[in-house]
């Protein structure tokens, strides 16, 4: 079974007198471990997608399954519940918050599960050392450069040792000097924590380190790569 699976997927929008329908009857399979980076043209549904799969968005049809677990069919409570101990978010703008440190952010998503104070700091403690900030622990957003930043954000997501990680854009505000190292750190926690990412991005080269690579357009997701074991498979629909 995959860990993340997508069935008959539609949203619909309302724009004065138009539908728009960014996602149309969609069906997409996540295996535990991969690496997914999905492009296409802006407002064709890319974050539309990330919202749905992270459970703050509702489908106007279609299911979500994550590891077994019909999001779809969930309450509000339910939901909130579901998405605090399963989906780790990474933004664009990092969504820092000014007045706490580095570990205080970090610490944020485990305020919300049944968890004693002991396993929080051990946990955010994994999580900095995870993406290189263990020194920078007591730092508040504004004495970090922009990349640190954005790693404080990566060590949130992956604190509670979430299901996938949705990421929008992670290096879209980033310079290519700093877009690189955030690519590098990504794939790492890809490669050596086995941790599933489902990540979009406008920039060709960050959609190449997926080892699957997709491409959203005109509300269908078609496959244009996917790396396994070294090698590439060829292009496919996956609708």
């Amino acid at each position: 079974m995959p860990l993340l699976e997508i069935r008959s997927l539609t949203k619909r929008f309302r724009k004065g007198e138009e539908t728009i329908t960014p996602l149309d009857n969609v069906d997409l399979d996540v295996a535990a471990g991969d690496l997914i980076t999905m492009m296409g043209p802006s407002g064709t549904g890319k974050s539309t997608l990330l919202n749905l799969v992270s459970g703050i968005d509702r489908p106007d049809a279609g299911s979500i399954r994550v590891n077994g677990t019909d999001v779809t069919s969930l309450s509000r409570g339910q939901l909130a519940d579901w998405r605090a101990a399963n989906v780790g978010y990474i933004f664009q703008t990092h969504n820092l918050i000014p007045v706490l440190t580095a570990y205080e952010n970090v610490e944020m998503p485990l305020l919300l599960l049944p968890m004693s104070a002991a396993e929080r700091r051990k946990r955010v403690q994994i999580a900095l050392e995870a993406v290189g900030l263990s020194d920078r622990a007591d730092h508040y957003p504004r004495q970090l450069s922009g990349g640190q930043e954005q790693r404080v954000g990566i060590a949130r997501a992956i604190v509670a040792h979430p299901t996938v990680i949705v990421a929008d854009e992670p290096t879209g505000s980033l310079d290519a000097s700093t877009s690189e190292q955030i690519q590098t750190l990504l794939q790492r926690l890809n490669r050596e924590l086995g941790m599933t990412f489902l990540m979009v991005t406008h920039d060709a080269h960050v959609a190449s380190i997926g080892t699957r690579q997709l491409r959203l357009d005109r509300g269908t997701i078609h496959e244009l790569s996917a790396h396994r074991n070294g090698l590439a498979l060829a292009s496919t629909s996956s609708n």
